[in-house]
């Protein structure tokens, strides 16, 4: 096995980390079977069935800036099914003044910093002063390198506060953006993770922060398309596989791997642990990591989404952002759910520590009167369905000091790798980190299999 003949590899989790790694690893010329113990692909960003609607567990949003996933999409042939804004543009409604306010932020084509001027000098949610405030801590942002380990252990509304920016600044536009890609709140953020998101996002490239979504239940993409990409490339796909350990092959001079499923014992080179970091702890085998116990002090975070069907169409626009009541954001799934009268509106609330195991019949008697004071359309509208989704653990917590807990691909143990959004990438935990740690644990592996190869993203080649 460990000789010129074929190099075989299992890949441990069919969600983006694992299928990016199994894609690289079978374009390489390595012999892969990727074991997911759902019945599915996707992890945490997939769909199911509800009656005939086609829903996603939640809602998932990328921008132009995140290569990866856009390489992930063009690599399974899902580009057209996720498209981009064609420039940034997001709405955000204020009603918890007098009288509500919508306001935009978006860009122009100007060069950075400048293709957000106008949008900030007329956000109608900012004073004056504020927006003024807003620009000189962008410019102090933008001078940060986000993987400076002393950012890791300042939290962000510090960084913040020391920067001018007054708490409705930082509720109306930092934490309008920060809550939604890094799922906490500014004082329970890393200010290196901060700085990556805002500086990457917002000041990289003018497009940087446009939009993207799917228009097609999840499950096209990440499970459909993903085992059509998969099969295409040779790799041998397994779900409804839980593995229950890995060793050691003593057949292999100690260099090879034994996996264990419920129904066999797998032999290969290469292992990639793509899941989530419990579960990558209670497989390591011991010595694998220097402080295994590390993995457990990554905390986690939920996100909570909130389904509503309505027998007419309340909602003019594909999303909207919300200031002055607990709604976070709101986006229209009608098309893409298969619903056929009425409209489907998705509400994704991120950071729902203190609501992520309220009773259904709570949250709808708390969510049902503010989206009426948001969309004075609903007030005349019937509720036709409404039901939630929870994710308790969406993602990793990006609190301050987490940068340094989370682990690289490459282990102590020749031929096992990590990957999954909580290793380190950089990025908070995105799609885009997912397919990042996929990219990274292959090309480790790759390396030191002596396999010729091209990491997708020139930046990181």
């Amino acid at each position: 096995m460990t000789g010129t003949g074929t190099r075989r590899a299992v890949v441990v989790g069919g969600g983006l980390a694992g299928v990016t790694a199994a894609l690289q690893l079978a374009g390489a010329g390595v012999a892969v079977r990727l074991l997911e113990s759902r019945p599915r692909l996707g992890g945490l960003a997939f769909s199911f069935q509800r009656g005939e609607l086609t829903v996603d567990n939640g809602q998932h949003v990328y921008l132009r800036c995140c290569t990866a996933y856009r390489w992930f999409l063009e690599r399974i042939g899902g580009t057209a099914l996720a498209p981009v804004q064609d420039r940034l543009d997001v709405p955000v409604l204020d009603v918890g003044r007098a009288r509500p306010r919508l306001g935009r932020l978006r860009r122009t084509a100007l060069p950075v910093p400048l293709h957000l001027a106008a949008s900030l000098a007329g956000y109608p949610h900012l004073s004056l002063a504020e927006r003024a405030s807003v620009g000189r801590a962008a410019l102090a942002l933008g001078r940060l390198d986000p993987a400076d380990p002393a950012l890791d252990g300042i939290d962000f509304a510090t960084w913040l506060g020391r920067h001018g920016q007054s708490p409705r600044t930082i509720e109306a536009l930092w934490d309008l953006v920060g809550v939604a890609t890094l799922n906490a709140t500014a004082p329970d953020t890393s200010m290196g993770l901060a700085a990556m998101v805002f500086k990457t996002g917002l000041l990289s490239d003018p497009g940087a922060a446009d939009i993207g979504w799917a228009r097609v239940p999840l499950g096209e993409l990440h499970d459909t398309l993903a085992r059509k990409a998969l099969a295409t490339a040779g790799v041998r796909v397994e779900t409804a596989v839980r593995v229950r350990g890995l060793a050691r092959d003593p057949e292999a001079d100690g260099r090879g791997w034994r996996v264990e499923t419920d129904g066999e014992t797998l032999t290969a080179d290469t292992v990639v642990l793509a899941v989530a970091q419990r579960e990558a702890h209670a497989l390591l085998p011991e010595g694998a990591l220097a402080d295994p116990d590390r993995l457990l002090d990554i905390g986690t975070a939920p996100i909570l989404n909130i389904h509503v069907l309505y027998d007419r169409k309340v909602l003019r626009r594909p999303f909207f952002a919300a200031l002055g009541s607990p709604v976070q954001w709101v986006f229209d799934r009608t098309e893409a759910s298969g619903l056929a009268e009425g409209q489907y509106l998705a509400l994704s609330q991120s950071a729902a520590q203190d609501e992520i195991d309220a009773p259904v019949a709570e949250l709808r008697e708390r969510y049902l009167p503010e989206l009426e004071r948001l969309l004075p359309p609903t007030r005349d509208a019937r509720v036709r369905d409404f039901f939630v989704t929870r994710e308790r653990t969406a993602t990793f917590a990006p609190a301050p000091g987490v940068g340094r807990l989370r682990p690289g691909a490459a282990t102590r143990a020749p031929g096992l790798y990590l990957a999954g959004a909580w290793t380190a990438t950089g990025w908070p935990a995105t799609m885009e980190g997912a397919v990042r740690s996929g990219f990274t644990a292959a090309d480790a592996a790759l390396r030191a299999l002596g396999r010729p190869h091209e990491h997708p993203l020139k930046e990181a080649a």
